[in-house]
């Protein structure tokens, strides 16, 4: 899949702290590409599933439906390529919500097979594959305004360590809590609709230890940070 994926660090990006022989790979897409894997951005009805082409849809930006369309075509590239079939024949689901038993959790492979993790921010996508919960998160780093409107809302303690910091440096701060937070979060499953005061993650250059996960910063292009976190079996 070297025809589309930008490897950072080899054929699979690999760092931190994780689990002995977990496995786990993450790889890098440009989302501005018209072809992803051989298969033409365009003609994603032929690949992607009904909810995947509504929500491309409802985005109202061409760019925005085409960074979406694109980062969906790779990761079922991905996968279909780790579990052997055709990307339009992986079939997504969603978990139960670990808050509420809803339908609307964690994605998943149906049947299982593999655990994995998709994000996208600017012209960047990561796709995290895994054998156990994983989540991964790659943020652009936020505008001065969106700090200050996020801030409060933070962990307390990340909030006085931001507030500490020249006003210059609160951007590429918020942008590595940010992507730790919702790594942790993905792999939970709640995502950030319980809000985004916990946990706990840090925004120094290494992230705080996270109870029953392996959380680890990940190489990003410049202008973005990214975060991988894997559930500590």
């Amino acid at each position: 899949m070297t025809d589309y994926v930008n490897q950072l660090g080899g054929d699979a990006l690999r760092t931190g702290p994780l689990p002995e022989g977990a496995a786990v790979a993450v790889w890098a897409l440009d989302t501005g590409l018209d072809v992803v894997g051989g298969i033409a951005v365009a003609e994603a009805a032929r690949v992607l599933d009904a909810g995947e082409l509504k929500q491309a849809g409802l985005k109202h930006r061409p760019a925005d439906r085409h960074r979406y369309t694109a980062s969906h075509i790779g990761l079922r590239v991905l996968l279909g390529g780790h579990l052997g079939v055709a990307p339009a024949e992986v079939v997504l689901v969603r978990e139960d919500c670990p808050s509420c038993a809803g339908p609307h959790g964690r994605p998943a492979v149906a049947g299982g097979g593999v655990h994995f993790s998709l994000s996208h921010s600017g012209d960047v996508a990561y796709v995290a594959l895994a054998p156990q919960p994983v989540g991964v998160d790659i943020e652009e780093y936020p505008s001065a305004q969106a700090v200050a409107d996020v801030l409060g809302n933070l962990h307390p303690r990340e909030t006085a360590e931001l507030t500490a910091l020249p006003e210059a440096d609160r951007r590429s701060a918020l942008a590595r809590v940010w992507s730790r937070k919702e790594a942790c979060l993905k792999g939970i499953g709640t995502g950030i609709a319980l809000g985004i005061d916990e946990p706990y993650v840090g925004s120094g250059p290494t992230p705080a230890a996270v109870p029953d996960w392996l959380l680890t910063d990940l190489p990003a292009p410049t202008g973005y940070a990214a975060a991988l976190a894997v559930r500590d079996a």
